[in-house]
């Protein structure tokens, strides 16, 4: 039986090693958990509680020695090269359905109630009840199960996910505890679609307002949602111009954190901010 032709650059490698690569994206975490986040541990439980066992683990592997080439998130979809055991990188896709237009008007009205959302995600954060705004708008955050998910490689592997596929899904978890904008983007909205959608009729009035407070931006950007409260919520009346933080005294607390500062201390030094200056230069 002829033995396998190791001038063949196709053959370089056998099949269970990859061929070493020099600049490959890794994770950042090479031992232990996969992810440090709530939204990335999230997204790895959900990905391993598809039962897909070895192929999973393999994937693992390849996320931590950089065999995966590039990643790129685009609309609804992510697209990778992935260096396996053949000279020419595979070529990986993975798609989610995007959630109806409909969806999306449940999902953005639901985000416009909650106070302090969009300043969450400025500051870099995905807010804990996001996952129940999309399963109540009839749509899901994560993808609840394997079938959901349309995967892609052109390797000759005929299960799916292969390896590359699953080294791919563990780059992404990894890369979505430093950008959770990531995560939208793969449901369909760009950064800059979610915030114009969370601006609403306040739009202009906030963005001045944010320029204004430019030191306590996390708290500008929740002006945005000003308009969108309830009657009862935004009923309250003027506070003594001489300590004009006071109005803060009748309002429940929020446990809310935005940036590592308490939400709450945040509003108190932009209401000593705007007290100490007549518009346009600080007194």
């Amino acid at each position: 039986m002829p033995g396998r032709r190791w001038d063949d650059p196709w053959q370089r490698y056998p099949a269970s090693v990859p061929m070493p690569v020099e600049g490959g994206l890794t994770t950042s975490r090479q031992r232990g958990a996969m992810a440090a986040t709530w939204w990335s541990r999230r997204f790895v439980e959900v990905l391993e509680s598809y039962g897909l066992g070895a192929r999973m683990q393999r994937g693992r592997r390849y996320a931590r020695t950089g065999q995966v080439l590039s990643l790129d998130v685009r609309t609804a979809t992510i697209a990778s090269q992935v260096q396996g055991s053949r000279r020419t990188p595979y070529l990986i896709t993975v798609s989610l359905p995007e959630p109806t237009p409909l969806q999306w008007t449940a999902i953005d009205t639901a985000m416009k109630s909650k106070v302090g959302f969009v300043a969450r995600l400025l500051a870099g954060e995905v807010p804990a009840d996001l996952e129940d705004v999309f399963r109540v708008a009839g749509a899901s955050l994560f993808p609840p199960t394997w079938k959901e998910l349309r995967a892609h490689c052109n390797c000759p592997d005929w299960e799916n996910p292969c390896k590359h596929i699953a080294a791919v899904l563990y780059i992404f978890a990894d890369q979505l505890d430093a950008n959770p904008w990531l995560l939208l983007a793969w449901r369909g909205r760009t950064r800059e679609q979610i915030l114009e959608a969370l601006r609403g009729s306040a739009g202009d009035d906030a963005d001045e307002a944010a320029d204004e407070v430019a030191p306590w931006w996390p708290f500008a950007a929740t002006m945005t949602q000003w308009a969108d409260l309830p009657p009862s919520t935004r009923d309250v009346q003027p506070a003594d111009p001489d300590h004009p933080d006071a109005v803060l005294d009748g309002l429940d607390a929020l446990d809310v954190t935005v940036a590592g500062a308490p939400f709450g201390e945040l509003v108190r030094r932009a209401y000593d901010l705007l007290a100490t200056s007549d518009g346009n230069e600080p007194r």
